[in-house]
């Protein structure tokens, strides 16, 4: 049989020689973790090659993923479908072996990670879904949701803030079947880390509740299969297993360096590599009795035949929790919900006084939270400044772990990196919120979320210089530009309840993320008729025109549409009112709606926004003019701060007629 250093060193080996052959990459930690992930790739992970969605298969993220090689070596021995010419075209346009994992690109990566850090919360929330399904669907005799998720970190993503955030979580939450394996090599791309990272992590961790186990020789199999035994007894708290390892182990002039960390060994180490290590193979060759004591296609078809017999029980027992499993994990919308949404859309129509769009979001969540029992919300420590919560949510804890609602805590990138993982575990539809202005603290997450085309809404609320008092600390000016320039994030900014209803329609609809920016201050509802209902899913529509005699378009989003209407009336005819409420979605129409709402021959148009102008240039013409924020906000009542700077009727009426 061979012996186990020799099946890691076909990680190793397959790692270096890509690396090479692309003359770019990371050897170190796949050469330093590779025994690590011998253990639990061929001795405990559960998991099937042939099916890599299967629902109950073990999760594996490798956080540090800038060690990309040790996965794809991983799913190429094991039998995924990543050949031997996938590992040759290493870090190549468009190879499946891109540079960091990604999602969607390589059978079994189930996240895309690389931003240090977001990967250990990526797994956190595949660890919080887990358990919020078990609970929800698991019967006596019948756990169809019972897995493990695993995670590799190194002192990058430890020393990352977001991992304070999510660690911390996780143990108060006890997510017993998270572990994570800390690469503990001492080293990062600047060198020896003692010089700035001095932290007792072990002693961190345990102050999060966290089971740690210390000192384990990350080079011993034995030790590391001892270790994961320990861990996977105790199911109430998440483990931290601490492997001490040497960063480009095997290299013999190099290994302990951080110069293995991110370049190429050369030829020449490569070859005192194979010698020190006994691997006297060609590039990229792994002999055959390798190749079949790593493969898992066996094994993996045996595991989830297992689990097919237990859902087919399951299904006889439990029909309709079965169909309802079935539905979530495929990410499937129930038809007659999206109906019920529509009626309460229509009912947004009638007279009703003026509320804000965060309590008009609150409202629509009541909706969707009992048509869809896929949704799991929360807030970063604001959920009853954000509406987040709902009549009849269930708080999510260690002691209700099938509740729909997180309290994440002042956790913003924590809460949205979290959710990011529930996502990409499927059979839940997460939301959470925070003030927009504090999106700046999760944008990173935010944009994983749109790389990977993720489900997930984001609440922001308190979305301009209208929330007044708190000054420009809170007041957001930039954020709606930098949300709106993001690829495959949808950005809504409703003005009243009508538009609010339909935008959180629209967000369970759309197959990515959505940012949902909504005012503190009360604002009117507009009425329509049902055409123009339809419209706003078209993120652009015609809110008012009194004469075809067109002159004029204002055009406006959130809480100054009631403003430009006010506007227009004092403007008297031939004034066009355009509410916008994603020039995402508006962007994404065909030229003849685009030309039907913003005539080419009408030129003389205004755009009113309490946020950066630039973006409004492309709809209004460079000869056009727009009322926004060039500079930060004041402290003051809502109303004083948007006349002091000039969200008046007064100056959109004279701004229009020198148009």
């Amino acid at each position: 049989m061979t012996d186990r250093r020799t099946l890691a060193n076909a990680i190793r080996f397959l790692s270096i020689d890509a690396v090479q052959a692309a003359n770019s990459g990371h050897p170190g930690a796949p050469m330093g973790m590779a025994d690590v992930a011998e253990v639990l790739w061929r001795r405990v992970l559960r998991h099937n090659p042939r099916d890599p969605k299967w629902p109950n298969r073990d999760r594996f993220v490798l956080s540090n993923g800038h060690g990309s090689m040790l996965i794809y070596s991983l799913l190429h021995l094991t039998g995924y479908d990543v050949t031997t010419d996938d590992l040759r075209l290493f870090r190549q346009l468009n190879s499946r072996t891109p540079g960091h994992p990604e999602y969607g690109y390589t059978a079994g990566v189930e996240t895309t990670t690389g931003p240090l850090g977001q990967g250990l919360a990526n797994a956190v929330g595949m660890a919080l879904a887990e358990r919020t399904l078990a609970a929800q669907f698991n019967r006596d005799q019948f756990p169809i949701i019972d897995h493990y998720t695993y995670c590799f970190a190194g002192d990058g993503c430890l020393m990352e803030g977001v991992s304070h955030e999510v660690c911390s979580l996780a143990g108060t939450l006890g997510l017993g079947k998270l572990i994570v394996f800390y690469d503990d090599n001492g080293i990062s791309i600047d060198g020896d880390v003692r010089g700035w990272f001095s932290d007792d992590t072990p002693a961190r961790f345990e102050s999060y509740g966290w089971q740690v186990i210390r000192e384990v020789d990350g080079h011993d199999a034995l030790e590391v299969e001892t270790a994961l035994e320990t861990a996977r007894k105790d199911k109430s708290r998440p483990t931290l297993i601490c492997c001490r390892t040497v960063i480009g182990f095997g290299s013999p002039n190099l290994a302990g360096s951080e110069k293995t960390h991110g370049a190429p060994l050369g030829d020449t180490e490569i070859q005192a590599t194979r010698d020190a290590m006994g691997w006297m193979h060609a590039p990229f060759d792994v002999p055959e009795d390798i190749r079949d004591a790593w493969d898992a296609k066996a094994k993996g078809a045996e595991v989830h035949a297992e689990w097919d017999r237990l859902f087919t029980g399951y299904r006889e027992q439990y029909p309709d929790l079965a169909s309802e499993f079935e539905r979530r994990m495929q990410g499937v919308l129930p038809v007659n919900a999206l109906v019920a949404i529509d009626r309460a859309i229509a009912d947004t129509q009638a007279e009703s006084p003026k509320i804000a769009t965060r309590k008009a979001s609150q409202n629509a969540i009541e909706v969707v939270a009992r048509l869809f029992p896929e949704m799991f919300g929360g807030s970063a420590d604001l959920g009853h400044s954000n509406l987040t919560v709902w009549p009849g949510h269930q708080v999510n804890s260690a002691d209700n772990p099938g509740g729909n609602y997180v309290h994440y805590g002042v956790r913003e990138f924590g809460m949205c990196a979290i959710m990011n993982g529930v996502a990409l575990h499927g059979g839940l539809l997460p939301f959470g919120g925070t003030f927009l202005i504090f999106m700046d603290y999760a944008r990173n997450a935010v944009r994983m979320a749109a790389l990977m085309k993720q489900r997930i809404v984001y609440v922001f609320t308190h979305d301009s210089i209208g929330l007044g008092e708190d000054g420009p600390t809170h007041q957001p000016v930039e954020q709606l530009a930098s949300l709106r320039s993001t690829p495959g994030l949808e950005i809504w900014r409703p003005c009243d309840t009508t538009e609010t209803f339909v935008a959180w329609k629209e967000a369970l609809s759309f197959g990515g993320p959505t940012a949902l920016a909504l005012s503190r201050q009360g604002l009117a509802n507009q009425m329509r008729d049902e055409q123009q209902v339809a419209d706003i899913a078209r993120g652009g529509y015609i809110l008012r025109q009194e004469t075809s005699d067109l002159e004029l378009i204002l055009i406006a989003t959130g809480s100054e549409v009631e403003l430009v209407m006010a506007a227009a009336e004092a403007l008297g005819a031939g004034v066009r009112v355009v509410s916008m409420p994603s020039t995402s979605r508006f962007d994404q129409q065909d030229s003849d709606y685009r030309e039907a709402v913003l005539p080419p021959n009408c030129t003389k148009r205004v755009a009113v926004e309490a946020g950066h102008p630039d973006g409004w240039y492309k709809y209004v013409g460079l000869n056009g003019s727009v009322i926004g924020m060039r500079t930060f906000g004041e402290s003051g009542p809502g109303g004083d701060v948007m006349r002091h700077f000039g969200f008046t009727v007064e100056h959109v009426v004279a701004t229009a007629k020198v148009q």
